[in-house]
């Protein structure tokens, strides 16, 4: 190469859970290691529901998404890996010696032995609401994601869609709404069991099969009313409304990467269940991926990054153990353990 580059062990691409965690573990690893997000900030896909309750991740009590968020970057962080942000890869370049320069869409380029794919499903963009017009309601109380609950304190509420995020986001606003409104263009919903039979039989007024139709203000700057359409019949229904929320899923957008030569469907890459995809040296984490045992909950994501990790290393060093030691016997946790105030075995005698 004509221009000097750091060598890095381990690139990881995507900031979110999976990227996280493995960061975490490849330090653990002691592999020079190096994360690249497109966004200028960490997280992922739970940027986009800070204020969600998530409940299933092991051995953690109901924590919110901006929580979670923190102790995953704070616990990526523990090696001190060099992060970098504001950065899509653009480009995959194979050296002769069988190493790897990305490019990014900054023009910055980025050497390494291995990459680590946890992109998810690419750069995300929310899904809009078709309505002409729309668009200018963004800045007073037209909302795609909720950021801050206590924003909806004592409104009328509507909120148009059915999957997960839909459900949840209706069942945290209830309790603290003046009134609830629920829309969804399909009579079953998305999400998960309990939630979905929660929502029902709360004060909220789930509306099926029934889609947002117009957007109506006496103003010109909030909106008032929300006209909707029986999806079979087109018989129309008006709802007074202080605040407006749609959640109509993501645009996903794996933009270059899916030039790479990758074995992918049209939203995951295949990979083998030790998250090797169809390219040496290039592994993936997370939701990007697709395999016979695959969890679509964070706790699987974490178990996919220790595998892609793990073969990283071994790809790196075949001589490598395969895993590494728990954190209990690790080396690399004892200075850590003191400077916590642990009592570390060594330190018994």
């Amino acid at each position: 190469m004509s221009e000097q580059l750091e060598l890095f062990d381990v690139t990881i691409i995507g900031g979110g859970p999976a990227g996280l965690y493995t960061a975490f573990y490849s330090g653990m690893r002691d592999l020079k290691t190096k994360l690249i997000e497109a966004r200028e900030e960490l997280g992922g896909r739970i940027l986009i529901y800070p204020e969600k309750m998530i409940w299933d991740v092991g051995g953690m009590t109901p924590t919110l998404g901006e929580k979670l968020i923190e102790q995953l970057v704070q616990q990526a962080k523990t090696f001190d890996p060099t992060i970098v942000l504001g950065q899509p890869i653009t480009s995959f370049e194979r050296q002769a010696d069988g190493t790897i320069v990305l490019t990014s869409g900054t023009g910055e380029r980025h050497w390494t032995k291995t990459v680590i794919l946890a992109i998810g499903y690419g750069i995300l963009q929310m899904a809009k609401l078709e309505i002409e017009g729309a668009d200018r309601f963004e800045v007073s109380n037209l909302h795609y994601t909720v950021q801050e609950l206590e924003i909806f304190r004592g409104k009328r509420v509507l909120i148009s869609g059915g999957g997960d995020s839909a459900v949840d986001w209706a069942n945290a606003i209830e309790p603290i709404a003046a009134s609830l409104t629920v829309v969804h263009r399909r009579d079953k919903f998305g999400g998960h069991e309990r939630n979905v039979r929660q929502m029902k039989s709360s004060s909220a007024g789930v509306l099926t099969p029934y889609a947002v139709d117009s957007l109506r203000s006496s103003n010109g700057k909030d909106i008032n009313q929300v006209v909707i359409s029986h999806v079979e019949t087109g018989q129309l229904q008006r709802l007074d409304v202080d605040a407006v929320i749609v959640n109509h899923g993501l645009r996903y957008n794996f933009g270059p990467i899916k030039e790479w030569g990758l074995d992918m469907g049209d939203w995951n890459v295949n990979v083998s269940n030790r998250m090797e995809t169809n390219i040496p040296g290039v592994f993936a984490a997370g939701d990007f991926v697709k395999h016979d045992s695959k969890v679509h909950l964070i706790a699987g994501t974490f178990t996919d990054a220790v595998n892609a990790l793990n073969s990283a290393k071994v790809y790196i060093d075949p001589q490598a153990d395969k895993v590494a030691y728990v954190s209990s016997h690790n080396a690399k946790f004892k200075e850590k353990n003191r400077q916590l105030g642990v009592l570390v075995e060594d330190d018994e005698h």
